[in-house]
């Protein structure tokens, strides 16, 4: 990953952070797409952030989500019924969850399923709540910088000070 910087970012307000960071990335990748660069934000893991790998690769979800993510999940019943139930009972407690005790239940899962199937990234990387990880591929920011033209620099500029405004 030649180019990029890793940041732990920090928001007050969740949902305003999804909101700016969602349509962020949507003009970034849009620009990129029209300029030929590569993305800017190449990654973002938030403090809720859960992976689970299935018979075909990792699937990310955060918590709550598992009921978007279950159909897409190629397991058999048993594994996929034990994760729901553990699914259940964090998203039930998600307003008091810590990282350690999502981290707890992830150890619980995995045991349970008998494997390593449940990842929980943001732990290892020290994310708290209200916190993200996030990958910036600074090559793809000054490419664009460079090429994006009058039409599309209203639009570059404000995605830009909206990210750096959480970094």
């Amino acid at each position: 990953m030649g180019g990029t910087v890793s940041k732990v970012v920090r928001f007050d307000d969740e949902e305003e952070f999804l909101e700016e960071m969602k349509a962020t990335m949507e003009v970034l990748d849009e620009l990129s797409m029209k300029y030929g660069g590569a993305r800017v934000i190449e990654g973002l893991i938030l403090w809720d952030s859960i992976a689970v790998r299935d018979d075909e690769d990792v699937k990310v979800f955060r918590i709550g989500q598992f009921q978007f993510v279950r159909g897409a999940l190629k397991l058999d019943i048993e594994p996929l019924m034990k994760l729901e139930r553990f699914m259940d009972e964090m998203e039930s407690k998600r307003d008091e969850l810590s990282v350690e005790d999502i981290r707890y239940f992830v150890d619980i899962m995995n045991e349970a399923l008998g494997e390593e199937r449940v990842y929980y990234d943001a732990y290892d990387l020290g994310l708290d709540r209200n916190e993200a990880y996030m990958i910036i591929n600074l090559r793809a920011l000054q490419y664009l910088d460079h090429v994006v033209d009058v039409e599309d620099r209203e639009a570059f500029e404000w995605a830009l000070n909206t990210l750096m405004k959480y970094l």
